[in-house]
C-alpha cells in the first residue's frame, strides 16, 4: 500500500511532470526560490499565504489543498496558533465549512485556545461570516459548558441568533436551550437577548411567553435608568444595540401586540399610548430616528386595534398608511384579513389595490422586512390562511383553494405543525366544491407531510 502523498511531494511532482526547475516555479507562483526549497525538503512549515500562491501557480482551484492542510498541520501534528488562525479565516472567507469543523474538532483538546477561537468568532460575526462563526461559538460553548462565565452566556446568545430560520421547532428548541443563559449576559445585552427572545416567542405565536419577556425587559431598564442617574459614567461604553430609552418602549409595543392577540382591544390602545408621543432630553439624530418610528408604529397601531374592535372607518387611514410604508404592509394586511373575516367585510378593493404584493408570497423568495425570518414566516403564512378563508367564504371558491394549498405548502416547508391541521380541518370543511386538480394537488401536500412525519419517527426510533 502506497504512502497518501503529502502537499509537498505533490508540489515536488507536479514541477518533475511539467518540467520545470524550481527557480521557474518559484518565478511563476510567487513564491522564494530558497522558501519553496526549504517547503520541499519539509524544513519550513508552509504559511496560508504561500499554500495559495502554490495553488494558483499549479492552475488549481483557490482552497484546492485545504482540507489536506488541515489535516496535516492540525490533526497529524500539534497545532500553532499563528499557523491556525490564518487557516480558519481563509476557510471561512471560501466557506470551506467541512475544513473547519474537522480542524476545530481536533484542536479543543488544548484549552489554550478558546480565547483566540471565541475573538475570532466574534470577528466573523461582525463581517457576516454566520456560518463559519457558529461554528466556533459551538466549538467554544461545548468546551466551556461547566462554566459560569460571560463568555459562555454570549456564546449561547450568538447560537441562539444564528440558528434561527424557517423550521418553527428548531426556533422553539433554540429559544428553550438559550433562554437559561439571558441572566449570564452583561446586562445591556441582556436588553437585546430579551427583545430577541420576544420577538422569537411572537413568531411562534406564544403570546403568554412574550408578555411576561415584555414584562421583564421593562423591569431591568427601570433599574438600568436607576443606576444611570446615579452615575452618569456607567453608560459611556454602551453594548447594547440601541440607546437605553428604546427598550421601555419597545416593551409597551410588545405588550400592545400581545393584547391585540388576546383581543383585548382596549389595554392595547393603552399601551399604544404610552409609545405615541416619546419625550427624550438632548436627543441625539439617532434617538430622533427611533422616536419618529415609535410615532409610526404607534399610528398604524392605533388604526388596526380601533378596526379590529369593528370601527371601520380605521379602514382607510389604515390602508392608507400601510401603503406609504411598505415594512408594514405584511403585518397589515394580515389584520385587515382577519377584521374582513371576523365582520364579514368585503375588502376586494384593497385585495386589488395589493395584488402584486400579495402574489410574492406564493414565489420562492422569502419577504424581506423589518422583521425577522420567524416573525416575517408566521405572518407570511397567517396571510396565505386569512386569504383562503376570505375567498372560500366568498363566490371565488377556486381562488380560495389555492391559497389554501398555498398555505399549506409554505407551513410545511416551515415545519408550522398547528397551521397544517388547520388548513386540513379547512379544506376538508369545503372539501365537496373542490375540483379534481385541486384535491390531487392536496392529496400530494398531505403525501409530502406524511413522508416528513415518517423520516421524523425513524429518527427517534434509531
Amino acid at each position: 500500500m502506497e504512502p497518501t502523498a503529502t502537499i509537498r511531494s505533490t508540489i515536488e511532482d507536479y514541477i518533475r511532470k511539467q518540467g520545470y526547475t524550481l527557480q521557474y516555479f518559484a518565478d511563476i507562483s510567487g513564491v522564494n526560490a530558497g522558501t519553496l526549497s526549504a517547503i520541499i525538503k519539509g524544513t519550513r512549515p508552509i504559511a496560508m499565504a504561500q499554500l495559495d500562491l502554490l495553488t494558483e501557480g499549479m492552475k488549481l482551484e483557490e482552497g484546492h489543498f485545504y482540507e489536506q492542510y488541515g489535516a496535516e498541520c492540525f490533526v497529524e501534528a500539534a497545532p500553532h496558533w499563528r499557523r491556525l488562525e490564518p487557516f480558519l479565516q481563509r476557510c471561512a472567507e471560501l466557506d470551506k465549512l467541512d475544513c473547519i469543523q474537522n480542524v476545530i474538532r481536533q484542536v479543543t483538546d488544548d484549552r489554550s485556545y478558546i480565547s483566540e477561537l471565541f475573538e475570532m468568532a466574534e470577528g466573523m460575526f461582525e463581517r457576516g461570516q454566520k456560518q463559519a462563526a457558529l461554528m466556533l461559538y459551538e466549538c467554544v460553548a461545548e468546551c466551556e459548558k461547566y462554566q459560569h462565565s460571560e463568555r459562555l452566556a454570549l456564546c449561547q446568545y450568538r447560537i441562539f441568533t444564528l440558528s434561527l430560520g424557517q423550521d418553527q421547532h428548531a426556533n422553539l428548541r433554540a429559544a428553550v436551550h438559550f433562554e437559561p443563559f439571558i441572566n449570564r449576559l452583561d446586562e445591556e445585552r441582556q436588553l437585546d437577548a430579551i427583545k430577541d427572545l420576544a420577538n422569537t416567542y411572537g413568531g411562534l405565536n406564544l403570546w403568554d411567553k412574550v408578555l411576561h419577556l415584555a414584562n421583564e425587559l421593562e423591569e431591568r431598564v427601570n433599574f438600568m435608568e436607576t443606576i444611570y442617574r446615579k452615575n452618569s459614567d456607567v453608560s459611556l461604553n454602551r453594548l447594547s444595540k440601541y440607546p437605553l430609552f428604546i427598550y421601555k418602549y419597545y416593551s409597551y409595543l410588545m405588550k400592545s401586540v400581545v393584547f391585540g392577540e388576546y383581543q383585548d382591544y382596549e389595554t392595547a390602545l393603552s399601551f399604544t399610548k404610552l409609545y405615541s408621543d416619546i419625550h427624550v432630553e438632548n436627543a441625539s439624530s439617532e434617538d430622533r430616528l427611533f422616536i419618529e418610528r415609535f410615532k409610526g408604529w404607534a399610528e398604524v397601531n392605533t388604526y388596526l386595534f380601533l378596526l379590529m374592535m369593528g370601527n371601520l372607518e380605521a379602514l382607510k387611514p389604515y390602508v392608507n398608511y400601510i401603503e406609504n410604508n411598505p415594512d408594514e404592509l405584511l403585518p397589515g394586511l394580515v389584520k385587515i384579513l382577519e377584521a374582513s373575516n371576523m365582520y364579514d367585510i368585503n375588502i376586494d378593493h384593497v385585495l386589488t389595490k395589493f395584488d402584486s404584493f400579495i402574489s410574492l408570497l406564493n414565489g420562492p423568495d422569502h419577504l424581506n422586512s423589518i422583521y425577522n425570518t420567524e416573525i416575517s414566516n408566521e405572518r407570511q403564512v397567517k396571510l396565505l390562511m386569512e386569504l383562503a378563508k376570505y375567498y372560500l367564504r366568498s363566490s371565488d371558491s377556486i381562488e380560495g383553494f389555492v391559497q389554501l394549498l398555498s398555505c399549506l405548502s409554505h407551513a410545511i416547508r416551515i415545519n408550522d405543525h398547528k397551521t397544517i391541521i388547520y388548513c386540513v380541518g379547512l379544506f376538508e370543511k369545503n372539501r365537496s366544491s373542490a375540483p379534481n386538480h385541486i384535491i390531487n394537488s392536496y392529496r400530494q401536500l398531505i403525501e409530502e407531510v406524511y413522508k416528513g412525519y415518517e423520516k421524523k419517527k425513524n429518527i427517534y426510533v434509531h
